[in-house]
């Protein structure tokens, strides 16, 4: 039977186990520190913990959540990680560098059933959800990485492989662990959740007392071109949508983030900035425009730079507020789901 994994304990979870074992409280304390500000690759290093206490730790949980299988860096200073999990499965896990501090997009499923046509990452299904922990041990990774260059970690966007509000629990879990001022101590309103829009989630995350950012994947202004281009939207209408992100809104007194990737000849037109402008004037809410990553599988063409700022200004007559994504990684793969896939084919030629 495999050990659980050591990040997916809270705090709390902690010093209940430290007082089964006969422990003290402030040990817990003690071994937050060894994992997540000292961030140690083994029990055998937390010194200050007794030879015994350090055997029942490595006796009862495994500390290798991730193997490094492969590491891309982009002249942009983007590091995207593939990582192999304990079943053999792999995830990817990306470090950005902004003028504003270091941000890391995280995995929380091994392959996604969302079904986006214009994303890597669901080709080849879902196999299964991430614990926890194995979403914590990207940020320690990621750290880990960072702190050769004597750089932090100041954001965590949930963007990676995978649809966070399919694997709900391990999400919310996540974010308070790495919110936990022992651990990681990432603050709330620098943490984004990102959902292609699963209706019910957002309801139950608007009840769960967080300050996260929570961004919507619209990526049309219409029903009839967001199920073409996202089957979820047929289980969960645009209309059905919009709604829970007012109900949202109104109880968390919180802006919501719109990401919109921009296709060529499919969402980009004119027409369709001025119908999404009617969709969200006054909303106070925020357009995130991603101009769209090739996807080899998709055969999908970047929306040209001069019609993103078209679509970017007729968005803004309707008092609609708007950034565009700036392009990390593009020397790389840097498509969600795109260096797995690459690792998948290799797989299965090999095999």
């Amino acid at each position: 039977m495999m050990k659980p994994n050591v990040y997916d304990q809270p705090y709390t979870e902690w010093k209940k186990w430290m007082k089964e074992q006969g422990e003290p409280a402030f040990r817990a304390d003690q071994l937050m520190d060894w994992l997540y500000c000292k961030r140690v690759t083994a029990f055998e290093q937390m010194s200050n913990l007794s030879r015994d206490l350090r055997e029942q730790l490595a006796d009862s949980f495994t500390l290798d959540a991730l193997e490094t299988i492969t590491a891309q860096q982009s002249v942009d200073g983007t590091v995207k990680f593939l990582f192999q999990l304990h079943d053999g499965h792999a995830i990817e896990t990306v470090v950005m560098r902004h003028q504003y501090g270091n941000s890391v997009c995280v995995t929380t499923q091994v392959g996604c059933r969302i079904g986006c046509t214009f994303c890597a990452s669901t080709l080849g299904g879902l196999k299964r959800n991430l614990t926890a922990g194995e979403v914590v041990a990207q940020v320690v990774a990621a750290q880990r990485y960072l702190d050769e260059a004597g750089e932090r970690i100041s954001s965590v966007v949930v963007m990676g492989i995978g649809e966070p509000f399919e694997n709900y629990e391990a999400t919310i879990g996540f974010i308070r662990i790495i919110n936990d001022s022992r651990g990681l101590g990432i603050g709330q309103r620098h943490i984004t959740v990102s959902t292609s829009g699963i209706v019910p989630s957002i309801y139950r995350f608007a009840d769960e007392g967080l300050q996260v950012v929570l961004a919507i994947s619209l990526h049309a202004p219409n029903q009839e071109l967001r199920k073409k281009l996202m089957p979820v939207s047929r289980r969960y209408p645009l209309e059905k949508l919009l709604e829970a992100c007012a109900v949202y809104e109104e109880k968390t007194g919180r802006r919501l983030t719109y990401e919109y990737a921009l296709i060529g000849g499919k969402n980009d037109q004119s027409e369709h900035a001025h119908e999404l402008g009617q969709l969200l004037a006054d909303s106070g809410s925020l357009v995130n425009l991603i101009p769209v990553n090739y996807v080899p599988e998709r055969n999908y063409t970047r929306t040209p730079r001069n019609q993103i700022f078209r679509f970017q200004r007729i968005l803004e007559s309707y008092r609609v507020k708007v950034t565009i994504r700036r392009e990390h990684g593009s020397d790389i793969d840097a498509a969600c789901g795109q260096l797995r896939a690459k690792h998948l084919q290799i797989e299965q030629r090999s095999s």
